[in-house]
């Protein structure tokens, strides 16, 4: 994970872009992003959509997501493994496997 996040701190720098990667900004293309992901499966089947569209814009995503966790000085590995954690705790695996309702309705 830090090769990536250093690759791509590496790309943004050698474009003076940093100026322009601030959280507000980077929080919106993330949006964008994975507009532009749900984009590629619009009007058709999931398993029509153009595979090579969904690399590209789910790469978009996954490198706006890095980079907004790397301004917040957050470890990738820890946040995802804290939300799995509190999920498991409001999907318990007894009531919620093959449901698809809210915790909230469990």
């Amino acid at each position: 994970m830090e090769n990536l996040i250093n690759a791509l701190k590496a790309f943004r720098d050698e474009r003076d872009w940093t100026q322009f990667h601030n959280a507000k900004d980077l929080a919106l293309a993330l949006s964008i992003e994975a507009s532009e992901l749900l984009e590629t499966f619009l009007w058709k089947d999931a398993e029509d959509a153009d595979r090579n569209k969904v690399k590209e814009e789910l790469a978009d995503v996954f490198s706006f997501a890095l980079l907004l966790a790397e301004k917040y000085n957050f470890d990738v590995e820890e946040i995802v493994l804290e939300k799995i954690r509190k999920n498991a705790e409001k999907y318990p695996a007894d009531k919620a496997k093959g449901n698809a309702k809210k915790y909230t309705e469990l």
